[in-house]
């Protein structure tokens, strides 16, 4: 019987199904997700690793895994996981299928009328009993007739795409690879230039994956051609924001709001990446964030984290 860690809490059902077949090393709900080092100690004699986002495997990880022949990561995007040395240690990387693309979609959804709508300003006037009763306040912007620029239109971007077609909104995106003229009617899509999509929208989504053409994509270059007030809404990959340029942006009004469910900080592979989120950020009132919970679905996660189904 082969052994297994997991580096993250999963479901009772995934922990009895590995448990048929291998021994498997799995955290205790209230660890949640080992670190590093702990990974690192178990995984050394281990023959399989289930990672997840709050992992990041490298080169000097595998050195000390001699016999990992499986690293089994739990999520779309791998750029915290390094493909290449895993090739050369003689150890499989898989990620996910397409099934948290969905959820993710929704979230992006939802952290648009959150941030529009304001409503996690008026939960939190309900909850400190400030509501009386109807008062002209916190008034928002609506996503009904407004201009929603999608920058990456590749599955997480279409996904939104089709979720926004009961707003009646006008979708404008681009892409260095331009849908179909079939596909941009079905989703009634015009493909644009990168510039042009900031200059035309009222909300920019960003679903993107990171990549070494990405990092900072939207920075103050092109945040400074936003329409002036203009939301941004991250669900791709958080070092394709430049944070301190949003921040930027926030303070001086042209951004109208930035929400976020994806942070520079969780970019572990990359060079010189941030501790933690801006403190500016935090502290900005037009700010909404979610932490990494695109595909926090349980329905979703179980067949990820491999129950068998």
């Amino acid at each position: 019987m082969g052994r297994v860690v997991v580096t993250h809490w999963v479901h009772p059902e995934v922990r009895d199904y590995l448990g048929e077949f291998c021994e498997a090393l799995i955290p205790s709900p209230a660890e949640a997700v080992w670190p590093r080092d702990r990974v690192a100690r178990l995984a050394s004699d281990a023959d399989g690793l289930i990672a997840c986002m709050a992992d990041s495997i490298d080169e000097a990880f595998l050195a000390g895994c001699p016999r990992l022949r499986v690293v089994s990561a739990t999520l779309k995007g791998y750029d915290n996981f390094d493909a290449g040395a895993c090739a050369r240690h003689g150890a499989w990387l898989t990620v996910v299928p397409d099934t948290i693309i969905a959820p993710t979609a929704e979230l992006a959804i939802g952290l648009m009328l959150g941030l529009m709508r304001k409503i996690p300003d008026g939960d939190a006037r309900v909850r400190g009993g400030e509501f009386t009763g109807w008062r002209p306040q916190l008034y928002g912007s609506s996503l009904s007739g407004a201009t929603v620029g999608i920058i990456g239109m590749g599955q997480l971007g279409q996904a939104v795409a089709r979720r926004l077609a009961g707003f009646e909104a006008t979708l404008v995106y681009c892409d260095e690879r331009p849908l179909s003229a079939r596909a941009e009617r079905a989703l009634r899509a015009s493909c644009r230039s990168l510039e042009e999509v900031a200059e035309a929208s009222d909300v920019l989504v960003i679903a993107l994956p990171l990549t070494g053409g990405t990092r900072h994509l939207i920075g103050s270059a092109l945040i400074g051609r936003m329409r002036r007030g203009a939301f941004v809404v991250n669900v791709g990959r958080g070092s394709v924001v430049d944070e301190e340029a949003i921040a930027d942006a926030l303070e001086a009004g042209q951004a109208g709001g930035y929400a976020a469910d994806v942070f520079a900080m969780e970019d572990w592979l990359l060079p010189g990446h941030p501790a933690g989120i801006p403190d500016r950020l935090l502290r900005h009132p037009r700010t909404l964030f979610t932490p990494h919970l695109g595909s926090a679905v349980d329905d979703v996660r179980l067949p990820v984290e491999g129950d068998g189904e």
